[in-house]
């Protein structure tokens, strides 16, 4: 059932399932929160309360907001996990990553764990061309749709369709919200990483459309990372390894959160 956390400039839509300690599941730019209709379950069976959120901008969420970088969407995930009484492993997949490592580095003591799902995580640098590409793929609903799909290069779920559906509705009249995270440098983010000292495990699809050497990204990452990581390479799978391959992906973060909890009994 969708809750709303109010905050001082717009709300956060929400849902909770599951009892056990709190993991935080956070969609990438463009995505609802249904994206983790697989995985969530299969968490809250094996013993975990999970919340899955919008972003703002996004889904349920409101849309009318004054910022939209990874320290804004980092400012609602600590409301969200303090209202949900936390600390909260985060789960953020592509630019969600980011919103975990920045919560991670500036209020640890909200974070327990964190799972990075193909995330970006430090400041980019467009090009014009690319930054042009990119204002015409999000400057409407269709065509994000249509590059949406084009991410996933692993097998799609059955249920696809019908969740580009719920893409397109959540992000239609959102698009200024969605491009506003789509042409950000994510400067928020830089020194971040060397900040987290929460443990974490990096997973990537072996054939990302967004990393050139998704091997190397995972290396980097976990070599900038303060605390102890594990990497973990999905072949075959593109840009959403949690909807192309759930199997692999929920098995390897229920393995990180059975460590978790090992390590605070």
């Amino acid at each position: 059932m969708t809750q709303h956390l109010e905050l001082p400039g717009g709300r956060i839509a929400y849902d909770v399932t599951g009892d056990g300690p709190l993991v935080v599941l956070l969609p990438g730019m463009g995505d609802v929160r249904a994206v983790y209709r697989r995985l969530a379950p299969e968490l809250a069976a094996a013993g975990y309360r999970i919340a899955t959120a919008d972003l703002r901008g996004h889904g349920e969420s409101s849309a009318d907001w004054d910022a939209y970088d990874n320290a804004a969407a980092g400012r609602d995930l600590a409301a969200l996990i303090r209202h949900l009484g936390g600390p909260a492993t985060v789960v953020g997949h592509s630019f969600s990553g980011g919103t975990a490592v920045w919560l991670a580095a500036e209020h640890p003591e909200l974070v327990d764990g964190v799972v990075l799902l193909e995330a970006f995580t430090r400041p980019v640098a467009m090009n014009p061309l690319t930054r042009g590409l990119a204002r015409v793929i999000l400057s409407s609903t269709a065509l994000w749709a249509m590059y949406y799909r084009s991410l996933h290069k692993g097998p799609k779920p059955a249920d696809f369709a019908d969740h580009l559906k719920a893409v397109r509705a959540g992000t239609r009249g959102r698009m200024r919200a969605v491009t506003a995270i789509g042409l950000n440098d994510k400067a928020s983010l830089a020194g971040r990483l060397s900040r987290v000292t929460a443990p974490a495990l990096i997973v990537m699809g072996g054939e990302s459309p967004d990393f050139k050497d998704p091997r190397a990204e995972a290396a980097t990452i976990a070599g900038e990372l303060g605390g102890d990581s594990r990497t973990l390479v999905i072949e075959g799978a593109g840009h959403y390894p949690h909807t192309e391959f759930p199997a692999e992906t929920a098995a390897a973060v229920l393995d990180f959160l059975a460590g978790r909890r090992a390590e605070a009994a």
